[in-house]
């Protein structure tokens, strides 16, 4: 397997891209009986990976497994019954090799046939053949980033889904991140049942308010300091995509604008404390860091990203994500994986070929789904193909 790899590397290395960063890059994945594919050994070079082929080939199953290297439920949010390949009983599993400047890590996960969770199974992860003690360790080697299909809206839908994007990208700089949002969520959940209970242990209630509170707090400056940052790289980009003006807004984001972090705890336990009747009537807690949003802004036209069209819309995320990248690179001196399903057919061909550019710039393995091959001529010169058709790769 060694020499088939070393093979593929030879043949398909293109120029070394412009970029300060590490190497970091898929040598290897295999799926065992993961969503349509039985069994897959597919080596990689460290070039951009397009994968082309028919609708429901496996093209989008094989960037969800890799999305699995990240903390979460992957790029497809799915319930982890749902990737198992229904013509067997043997439990899915999926592991990457990848490239790093200290050489090549192995990453593993798959059902874990020990234990289950609320819903029914529970994964597990190996780092270099070792249990790792959750799933948070994997933002600690590998960092990632994607756009598919489902994010065209993310800019006009709902507070959830944009906050739940916010978060994923501030794991890559801050690994404890997703630790605090889940004590938070565990700590609110825990409040709300004993409201709901009619509990009026005093003490009981303002401990976990103040886990609330603290852990909101620093929910906030994370995500206040992400939005920074990005603001940075995107005034940093060039003209191909629309600048966009991002903010986050919600309880504890706007006390730190004013006040220091043990003074925005203190008014957000007060705050709890007050809203102890509403919240247990609705049922619900009213305010928090599962209440904030990001906010997007076309700059250009001074307008919020749900009142732009779906084109801008789609366009002001890409200028987002290509901002993220780049400062993973230059900050984590890592270019994190970037996951692009579906996307060269909905863009003209100046857009395209700008987007294929700042691929080659960043340094960044990207791996890009399409039916039609034609959409990727510009990158071909640098990037390996392959064909994908009912859980197979040619």
């Amino acid at each position: 397997m060694l020499a088939a790899r070393e093979e593929a590397e030879t043949q398909l290395r293109a120029e070394a891209p412009l970029s300060d960063s590490e190497p970091f890059s898929v040598a290897q994945v295999t799926l065992s009986n993961y969503r349509n594919y039985a069994d897959l050994c597919l080596v990689c070079a460290d070039t951009p990976v397009v994968l082309t082929g028919a609708n429901g080939g496996g093209k989008t199953n094989l960037l969800e497994a890799l999305s699995l290297l990240v903390p979460g439920r992957g790029l497809r949010r799915a319930v982890l019954g749902d990737l198992q390949n229904r013509v067997t009983s043997e439990p899915w599993a999926a592991a990457v090799e990848v490239r790093t400047a200290a050489g090549v890590l192995a990453i593993g996960t798959g059902k874990d046939v020990s234990g289950t969770d609320e819903e029914g199974e529970r994964r597990v992860v190996h780092i270099d053949g070792r249990p790792a003690r959750g799933q948070n360790m994997l933002a600690e080697h590998v960092a990632m980033a994607w756009i598919t299909p489902d994010m065209d809206r993310l800019l006009a839908e709902g507070a959830s889904a944009r906050r739940k994007f916010l978060d994923r990208l501030v794991y890559s700089f801050d690994p404890a991140h997703g630790g605090r949002v889940q004590r938070y969520e565990k700590a609110m959940r825990e409040r709300l049942r004993l409201l709901r209970e009619g509990m009026v242990e005093a003490a009981w209630l303002a401990g976990l308010e103040d886990e609330m509170a603290r852990s909101a707090v620093a929910i906030a400056a994370a995500r206040r300091s992400m939005a920074a940052q990005l603001r940075v790289a995107i005034d940093e980009s060039g003209d191909a995509f629309p600048r966009a003006d991002i903010a986050v807004r919600g309880a504890a984001e706007d006390l730190l604008d004013t006040n220091p972090a043990l003074l925005a705890e203190d008014a957000l336990r007060a705050t709890f404390l007050r809203a102890r009747d509403e919240d247990a009537r609705a049922g619900s807690c009213a305010t928090g860091a599962h209440r904030s949003d990001l906010r997007v802004v076309h700059r250009a036209k001074n307008c919020s990203a749900d009142l732009c069209s779906t084109g801008e819309q789609k366009a002001l995320l890409i200028a987002i994500m290509l901002a993220y990248v780049r400062l993973v690179a230059r900050q984590r001196r890592m270019a994190p994986l970037f996951l692009l399903d579906d996307i060269a057919a909905h863009l003209d061909d100046y857009r395209r070929e700008a987007l294929f550019e700042e691929i080659r710039a960043t340094g960044v393995q990207a791996w890009l789904t399409g039916t039609d091959p034609e959409n990727f001529a510009a990158l071909m010169p640098h990037a390996q193909a392959f064909h994908v058709e009912n859980g197979r790769i040619f």
